[in-house]
């Protein structure tokens, strides 16, 4: 199986300790406009406040505005607007308004997330809830942005993946769940999602000074997403609470406060270390190895490198036709 031959380590400086701070420390983002849909909480919330640390101007797209102003209130250069995901009419009406500013997107950070629930979940229009959070609205967004980020003349698209894109099966015949739901394996497979759509965006954008990237933040408990009282004692199970329920942060071992996990993301949206190099997947604020061995998930190791499936150039083609398709794009 062929992947980029980008898909490599670079040598960065920064280890799995970084944070989004550490990463961003002498890059100078004044001028930079970026958008970071969700962030104004969890692991968004650390991108969006340090890319604004380093000069940036953040448009936050969240489904309440009101509640992510109150969050992002008191950071410079941070605003908030309507952006509902898994609305057409929402994400159109956004796309509307940043193409009538005008304004060229410097950088794009699809972050937003959903809590992967329990039973099956679909949107207004049938689609499993986290495929469409986390794939199908970004998709519509990034595309609907396209001229924006074209006329930047260097722009970032950042899609927030996950170590789980090893444990991805895109179900090409399938991607609802209609039968057979799983709320990890509809969060796995999200997370693949997010690597080949970087990959496919890359591959055909590139040209027009557009990139793609998909970071892995590392685990981080006590987000929005996996902060869930019925979850605790499983997370204690797997090693990533303590006993008195406080996570367990130990870098090396892929479990990050937000503030790292935010790393990769801010290395993805603005490091100079990633010029001329796109569509990978990065892991600990570098471009990760690709790995197909059969690792398993215990309390003590979290495997989160590429997977060849991932980072899957026809894999990547096939996923960007079906999701137009599905949009009708």
């Amino acid at each position: 199986m062929a992947w980029s031959s980008s898909q490599q380590p670079l040598g960065s400086p920064f280890g799995p300790g970084a944070t989004a701070d550490e990463v961003l420390a002498g890059v100078d983002l004044r001028g930079r406009f970026v958008i970071v849909t969700g962030g104004h909480q969890g692991i968004g919330f650390e991108a969006t406040r340090a890319l604004a640390g380093a000069g940036a101007e953040v448009l936050v797209g969240a489904r309440s505005p009101e509640r992510a102003a109150g969050k992002v209130a008191g950071i410079a250069g941070v605003e908030a607007d309507q952006l509902d995901l898994v609305d057409p009419a929402s994400v159109d009406a956004f796309v509307g308004r940043r193409l009538a500013a005008g304004r060229p997107v410097d950088v794009l950070v699809n972050c937003a997330a959903v809590a992967a629930p329990a039973e099956r979940t679909i949107d207004a229009y049938g689609h499993e809830i986290q495929f469409a959070t986390s794939h199908l609205g970004p998709f519509r967004l990034t595309l609907g942005l396209r001229p924006l980020l074209r006329a930047a003349h260097g722009a970032r698209v950042v899609n927030v993946s996950s170590g789980a894109q090893r444990m991805g099966t895109i179900r090409w015949d399938d991607p609802d769940f209609t039968e057979g739901y799983s709320p990890g394996a509809a969060y796995a497979q999200a997370k693949r999602a997010n690597v080949l759509f970087a990959v496919e965006l890359d591959r055909r954008w590139a040209d027009e000074g557009i990139r793609g990237y998909a970071p892995h933040p590392g685990v981080v408990i006590g987000t929005n997403l996996n902060n869930r009282p019925e979850d605790r004692e499983a997370y204690r199970e797997q090693g990533l609470l303590d006993e008195e329920g406080r996570p367990v942060i130990d870098p090396g071992a892929g479990k990050k406060t937000p503030a790292q996990g935010a790393a990769t993301v801010v290395f993805a949206a603005a490091s100079p270390l990633l010029d001329g190099i796109g569509g990978v997947y990065l892991k600990d604020s570098e471009v990760s190895v690709v790995d197909g061995e059969d690792r398993p998930l215990t309390a003590d190791s979290i495997p989160a490198d590429a997977h060849p499936d991932s980072v899957d150039p026809e894999a990547a083609r096939r996923l960007w036709e079906l999701t137009e398709k599905t949009l009708g794009l």
